[in-house]
């Protein structure tokens, strides 16, 4: 298997730590720690590569340890002792921490207790308007009491489930919890999702509370999803109570509860001390081919991989403001929500991503004093398309790190944030997923930023690349694959009794290994390279490659604003592969930009990368998460009908589709 060609030779980083940064780092003193009380391998003294190094391979050769550790050193609350760390290893099915009693909310609210902290932000919440509210550690203690206790007067369990139709802002994160608080089950949506993706999502888990609001503001429009609401209460029978939140200030409707009614009392909170194992939240995946997988994750695997990666590998804390762009509808809002386990301040947004203009979430950092701003590869790459400065032009001296996900951040991201944000800039890339709620590589504070790739495996995790037959790769692209238990590794999906499609998604191709679906490259250095999805990877005469590559080499062109590839095998046993184009504003797809195109993939990657068509899209079709389209694309131009390709509630405009429908049926009707 190759890809793009790797550079030779040792590159010269883009950003090194400095020995105070390194010092300082929490990682540097967990490592410490680590060593000297849980058997951990000495830190290299003056060579913080070498000691990451050794710390990560101890963390997934010795599991056991190294999660003890981790849970000493983050004063993890047990409500009843475990018996053992990791006691089963299989995959799927590992136990952890069995005997075990915990509640996720109570770590996150623990902060609130100390009344040093009470005053202080827990959540800064903002919008378009960039005016900035902020919700106190202990104003926030009380809303979770306070619902909680009306959650519990209304008669929720432990296993109920309780969703939300609910922006991102401190609504939903005290919805979240207060359900777990009393041990329920969280689940949300985004309230752009329309009627349709919402139910596909929560009917099959049967919620008995709905949390919903009236509607929400959007490129500086009101959006009124009262009519949707009222489609979800009617499509939902399970449902007990609904509560509405007035975003746009609309009248509780009958038989609603309002939401200020249930989060003004002075109940203190109480919280459930549930199994190690019991559901904590349920994620969605894209659901692009059937309905969304119901992904369901424990209170006590998240708790300790987002621990893990907030403390170590974020190095976040008090003090700290952390901001990511997200909605309630994306795994990284649970990731965001539970900076409040380590006493970090939480930045929400809510809002478009580019109003009134491209530079909103930079400014949004400047006025919230982020330290940690997590954002979108796509959105990097549109900033440096419109040519902001926004290290110039704004104060955003206490920015730290900039952090990337969604898609891999190509070089000229890299070199955008160096010299338009920082030269002194931590540059994050992470790459995970849904499934685990976490990140498998990305950020590591005291090592290097290599252009265009991640810093490192992440600890705990068994990270390699594989080739069909299972064998472990350097240097070459192959499978990513975990080859060892996360935490955060589903308990199971919902409505799955025997586990059927839960094997099918992630251990089918290589039996009790986790296989994710990405291609990867682990270099010698220990840093990693993502190269795009594996199921949707292109294959030229025996010869894969990943869309990623051909990405970021196309969209560099002004000409460019997005792209899309796609390799069809057809029933002759040819191959093709049309490259499809969303052009910049002015721009024209003649010969002079089609030859541009070609010449551009054929010169920085292959002849093999260059396409077969270049094609003129309107917009390139997107998940409601904001991934492109690849695979139910794939199947449109191989002759399947739409309805049997793509889930139509899991796209962002189902209209883009029809183009490639009928390009397929063309084409089919083209061979005879």
């Amino acid at each position: 298997m190759t890809t793009a060609p790797q550079p030779t030779g040792r590159p010269e980083p883009l950003w090194t730590p400095g020995e105070d940064r390194v010092a300082r780092a929490a990682v540097t003193r967990f490592h410490a720690r680590a060593a000297t009380d849980h058997g951990a391998p000495a830190p290299v003294p003056g060579d913080p590569a070498a000691s990451y190094a050794a710390l990560h391979r101890w963390s997934v050769e010795q599991p056991e340890h190294f999660w003890q550790a981790l849970t000493e050193w983050c004063g993890v609350r047990f409500g009843h002792p475990y018996e053992r760390v990791l006691a089963d290893r299989t995959m799927p099915g590992a136990t952890w921490f069995p005997g075990a009693t915990l509640n996720y909310a109570e770590h996150a609210l623990r902060h609130a207790e100390d009344p040093a902290h009470a005053t202080e932000p827990a959540l800064l919440h903002t919008d378009e308007t960039l005016e900035v509210r902020t919700v106190t550690w202990a104003e926030l203690r009380r809303a979770v009491g306070s619902l909680a206790a009306e959650l519990r007067r209304l008669g929720v369990r432990p296993g109920d489930r309780v969703s939300g139709y609910l922006p991102n802002t401190p609504h939903a994160v005290v919805a979240l919890l207060a359900t777990a608080a009393v041990g329920a089950v969280w689940t949300s949506c985004a309230p752009d999702f329309g009627a349709r993706s919402v139910l596909d999502r929560f009917q099959q888990v049967e919620p008995v509370v709905l949390i919903t609001v009236d509607g929400y503001h959007y490129a500086g429009k009101r959006h009124d999803r009262t009519d949707v609401v009222a489609e979800l209460r009617r499509g939902l029978p399970t449902l007990r109570a609904v509560v509405h939140v007035p975003l746009l200030g609309t009248p509780t409707p009958d038989g609603a509860l309002a939401w200020d009614d249930v989060t003004s009392g002075s109940d203190e909170p109480l919280f459930e001390q549930v199994p190690f194992d019991h559901p904590l939240w349920v994620l969605y995946s894209s659901g692009t081919t059937g309905l969304p997988k119901a992904i369901v994750q424990s209170q006590g695997g998240i708790l300790v991989e987002h621990l893990k990666q907030l403390t170590l590998h974020c190095d976040l804390g008090p003090g700290d403001r952390f901001f990511w762009y997200t909605s309630t509808g994306w795994m990284m809002w649970n990731f965001l929500v539970s900076g409040l386990l380590v006493g970090t301040t939480v930045v929400l947004y809510d809002g478009s991503p580019g109003h009134p203009d491209t530079a909103a979430q930079w400014r949004a950092a400047e006025r919230t004093g982020t330290t940690l701003f997590g954002t979108s590869a796509a959105y990097v790459m549109a900033c440096r398309k419109a040519g902001l400065h926004p290290g110039r032009d704004l104060d955003l001296s206490r920015v730290r790190c900039v952090a990337t996900t969604g898609s891999p951040l190509p070089p000229d991201g890299f070199r955008w944030i160096h010299d338009e944000v920082s030269a002194d800039m931590w540059i994050a890339s992470v790459s995970g997923g849904t499934d685990v709620c976490s990140c498998f590589a990305g950020a590591v504070p005291t090592l290097p930023v290599y252009i265009g790739e991640l810093q490192a495996p992440c600890l705990g995790t068994d990270l390699q690349a594989w080739d069909p037959h299972g064998k472990p790769l350097v240097d070459e692209v192959g499978e990513l694959v975990v080859a060892a238990p996360l935490p955060s590794m589903p308990v199971r999906f919902w409505n799955d009794p025997d586990g059927t499609r839960y094997r099918e998604s992630y251990f089918e191709t290589y039996p009790g290994v986790w296989r994710h679906g990405d291609w990867i490259t682990l270099t010698s250095r220990g840093t990693v390279v993502i190269h795009g999805r594996s199921d949707s990877t292109l294959n030229r005469q025996g010869v894969r490659m990943g869309s990623a590559d051909i990405y970021e080499a196309v969209e560099r062109l002004p000409e460019i604003r997005e792209s899309l590839v796609i390799g069809v095998e057809e029933p002759d046993g040819g191959y093709w592969m049309p490259l499809f184009v969303h052009l910049a504003p002015g721009a024209t797809l003649d010969d002079t930009l089609r030859d541009k195109i070609k010449r551009t993939l054929r010169e920085q990657l292959s002849p093999r990368h260059v396409p077969d068509e270049v094609i003129e899209v309107p917009a390139v079709p997107h998940t409601l998460t904001g991934k492109r389209i690849e695979v139910p694309v794939k199947r449109l131009l191989q002759g399947v009908p739409l309805e049997k390709a793509v889930n139509p509630g899991s796209v962002d405009n189902i209209g883009l589709l029809a183009f490639y429908e009928r390009l397929g049926r063309e084409r089919a009707a083209a061979r005879g």
